[in-house]
């Protein structure tokens, strides 16, 4: 008897030795993320769900873990937070993406962020943040992404962050650091110093800004010339505008807010709420010549503000049920909290008893259908290192919706013309949670199918039900667009006796191993033949004809990285050549007469469709 009690308290005790181990860490990150929200003045309903309560902080709202529950992400961007950073964040060891941007943050940067030695990318931009960059990000060995654009940040730029090996990307312009510029910083691929008064040194002189044109002269004539400066651009400003309405008298058109026309029950944080007027002019009355694309949502137009800032506004066709306000805004919301570089952020809305808009920032280089198919004067078709960096920019942002949202968020109609392509051609997706903001309000069917035939997925079609392997069955069909340049349905492929489905089409070549011929010929052949093998095998692992067998966007990443793919496609093909053994069997039989094959199992005889 005393025996086996000593066995029983020796077995306690090591599993409160065991758990001693694990309890710490998630200790440790519950408190650092709570003092966070204590930090920020995090209103009563903002952050309900994070309390010591709850004891695992993986389950709080825009925090993301990994699978043995650390802290991976926290996004936070957009949310209205005044308050300042704690040092205590410096305990989540295992982050790598810390997104604050957008807020109203105050204080200093902690020298406590330098403990964040898993870090990959840092978002502080368009804040109130004061004091010296600390010179600890300098121990951020793993950071690539570094982001301080648009705060109050002084001082000098430590030169520890010259020696980050991993920095593709710097942006800290329109601060109010001063000093010299690390040279080393000037071999990062992407970097904006602009907006402060930095000296970039004389082998770097041509990046320097009118900022610093004027140091060394004395201050009243700074006053003078700001005075003049400002005095005449009223004067511009104030003839302009007698200009501006005479001309829109002349033309007849009405800007004005009619009453009831502008709801202000809808406010969203920094989500901002513009008047229809506003928009309104800024499309020049939703004129036809601004008009960037049309799609089963709506018409999207380009407009100016008058702070010139270049927007574009979707102007949804389909929803006019009364009373849908509180879905709209719900959906609303939902869209604006999903952050990340590959998604086109929401930057405002407009609702009236009879309109609902949306607007967001212009994308310069529009979409990647018309850099592929519709290119205009002047513009070049898309080089094939360009269209790599799409593919993989697509896959992430459609990896955050489906595994990182919360809710999650199925696009829905994913194709070449709803990626967009921002001022250095990287991919970012657009339209994403517009299919349920639309259908959110119906009550009486379960969904309507929405998106463009030859994208839309078998069973989809078949059952009205999306889910997130619909969504890969067309990102597959989109790299197919990348590769070849051609559209998922084309009828003129006909004429040469090819397939109208554009999968079909490439699986056909793909089997004959003419993958030359399956390139974009306006490529001329500048490209990577094994790289093009590669996204074949990774969309045609994508469009399977079962939701099951087609992979996740994760694993769609890591395919797409070079792991992991050529296990998956080994496996594919074997299942295509017994498919195909079938196929062949079966129309042999066909031919010989055999009226026993119509007691046979249907065997499915080609991919999705």
């Amino acid at each position: 008897m005393f025996v086996e009690m000593n066995l029983l308290f020796l077995l306690l005790l090591l599993l409160v030795c065991v758990c001693s181990f694990a309890l710490p860490q998630l200790d440790l990150q519950e408190d650092a993320l709570y003092a966070l929200k204590l930090s920020l003045n995090a209103s009563p309903n903002q952050l309900t769900n994070w309390n010591k309560n709850q004891v695992n902080p993986c389950t709080w709202s825009n925090v993301y873990c990994d699978q043995n529950s650390n802290v991976v992400q926290v996004s936070l961007a957009f949310m209205g937070f005044a308050g300042s950073l704690t040092p205590r964040i410096g305990a989540l060891k295992s982050l790598t993406t810390l997104s604050l941007q957008g807020n109203n943050i105050i204080g200093d940067i902690p020298k406590e962020f330098g403990n964040l030695t898993s870090l990959v990318r840092l978002d502080l931009e368009n804040n109130k943040l004061t004091g010296e960059i600390p010179s600890s990000l300098g121990n951020l060995k793993k950071l690539q992404f570094l982001t301080l654009s648009q705060n109050n940040l002084n001082g000098t730029i430590p030169e520890s962050l010259g020696s980050l090996p991993n920095l593709i990307n710097i942006l800290i312009d329109s601060n109010e650091l001063n000093g010299q510029i690390p040279e080393q910083l000037f071999n990062v691929p992407k970097f904006n110093f602009t907006g402060n008064k930095l000296n970039c040194g004389a082998s770097y002189q041509h990046l320097c800004t009118s900022d610093n044109a004027n140091q060394g002269s004395s201050h009243k004539p700074k006053v003078g010339l700001i005075v003049g400066t400002v005095v005449g651009s009223i004067l511009i400003l104030f003839l302009g505008s007698l200009l501006f309405f005479w001309c829109k008298g002349h033309r007849r058109d009405v800007f004005v807010d009619v009453a009831g026309e502008v709801d202000r029950r809808i406010t969203l944080g920094q989500i901002k709420s513009f008047s229809w007027r506003e928009l309104q002019v800024a499309t020049d009355n939703f004129s036809e010549k601004n008009v960037l694309g049309q799609g089963g949502f709506g018409k999207v137009y380009k407009g100016v503000l008058v702070d010139g800032t270049k927007i574009a506004v979707k102007r949804l066709t389909d929803y006019e049920s009364p009373g849908g306000d509180q879905a709209f805004q719900r959906e609303v919301e939902m869209i604006s909290v999903a952050v990340h570089r590959n998604l086109l952020r929401l930057i405002g809305f407009c609702t009236t008893p009879t309109e609902r808009l949306l607007v967001y920032p212009f994308m310069q280089n529009l979409s990647v259908a018309s850099r592929l198919r519709e290119l205009k004067p002047g513009e070049s078709i898309l080089n094939w290192d360009t269209r790599k960096r799409v593919a993989i920019g697509t896959a992430r942002g459609l990896e955050y919706l489906h595994e990182q949202c919360d809710p999650k968020i199925i696009h829905r109609d994913v194709k070449a013309a709803n990626i967009l392509l921002d001022g250095d051609f990287e991919a970012v997706v657009g339209d994403f949670g517009l299919a349920k903001l639309v259908d959110v309000r119906r009550t009486n069917v379960t969904t309507q199918i929405r998106g463009t035939m030859g994208h839309i997925a078998p069973e989809y079609l078949s059952t009205g039900k999306p889910s997130e392997k619909t969504d890969v069955f067309s990102y597959g069909i989109m790299l197919l667009e990348l590769v070849t340049g051609q559209r998922a349905i084309d009828f003129s492929r006909l004429e040469d006796e090819d397939d109208v489905l554009l999968l079909d089409h490439v699986k056909k070549l793909q089997r004959d191993k003419r993958l030359d011929a399956i390139v974009d010929s306006n490529l001329n052949k500048n490209y990577n033949i094994e790289e093009v093998e590669m996204i074949v095998q990774v969309a045609l692992l994508c469009t399977q004809a079962t939701p099951e067998d087609r992979p996740a966007m994760s694993e769609v990443v890591r395919m797409l990285e070079g792991e992991g793919l050529s296990e998956r496609w080994e496996e594919w093909q074997h299942v295509e050549v017994t498919r195909r053994q079938d196929s062949e069997r079966l129309q042999r039989r066909f031919a010989w007469g055999d009226d026993s094959i119509h007691n046979q199992d249907a065997i499915e005889l080609s991919g999705g469709r």
